[in-house]
């Protein structure tokens, strides 16, 4: 899979067959419907706070958590003063009637000066925040490679967000094919969630540039 920046596109290639099978969901349109959820967490989520961890708070919007139904969907935000809002793929996986998990959308956010998304990593736990009243976008149609014998993952930097709610989903566990991911980044300064992956049934390749340029 070669995930690209929001709106992201998903190429499934399995290595048996010749051709690329491609999803690509159209983009997604600004909500018309909004709903206000406290941030639970916003902390830097690499050594040089380049990307930054954001937990949210949705013990109080049940309807919104249950949208979540893929791996690969968006969550659409309207931060103050921001002239467009922002789509974050959410990186926790979609929760299941049998998870204990907490009821929280977790995002990686690319902390860029003078963008919405900056605004969002400089709030606090507790600040209150407007999004989309329901998840947008088909997500990964991982249907589509059932019949493959291996599965190739590539994402750089914060593309690693929505693979993170792949992988951590039943798609790696129940997949009956050998997946392997491949994970670019500038250097370990900016590689996110460098805790995590060895627990994983998946063959973890990690790439990075010696290039400042990069």
């Amino acid at each position: 899979m070669l995930l690209r920046c929001a709106p992201r596109r998903l190429h499934l290639r399995p290595l048996s067959a010749a051709a690329l099978a491609s999803a690509a969901p159209a983009p997604p349109e600004a909500p018309t419907e909004w709903a206000e959820a406290p941030l639970a967490s916003v902390r830097p989520a690499t050594a040089d706070a380049s990307l930054y961890h954001v937990s949210l708070d949705l013990s109080a919007h049940g309807d919104l958590l249950a949208s979540h139904a893929a791996a690969g969907q968006f969550l659409p935000f309207r931060l103050p003063a921001a002239p467009y809002p922002i789509f974050l793929a959410i990186a926790s996986p979609p929760p299941s009637p049998s998870s204990s998990a907490a009821a929280a959308f977790d995002f990686l956010v690319k902390r860029l000066p003078g963008t919405p998304s900056a605004r969002l990593c400089d709030l606090r736990p507790g600040d209150l925040v407007h999004v989309g009243a329901s998840v947008v976008g088909r997500g990964f149609e991982v249907s589509r490679i059932a019949e493959a014998r291996d599965v190739l993952v590539f994402a750089t930097g914060s593309g690693i967000s929505p693979i993170r709610s792949l992988i951590e989903s039943d798609f790696v566990e129940s997949h009956k094919t050998g997946v392997s991911l491949f994970y670019g980044v500038r250097n370990l300064q900016r590689m996110a969630y460098q805790v995590g992956y060895i627990s994983l049934s998946l063959h973890f390749v990690l790439l990075y540039s010696i290039y400042n340029s990069w």
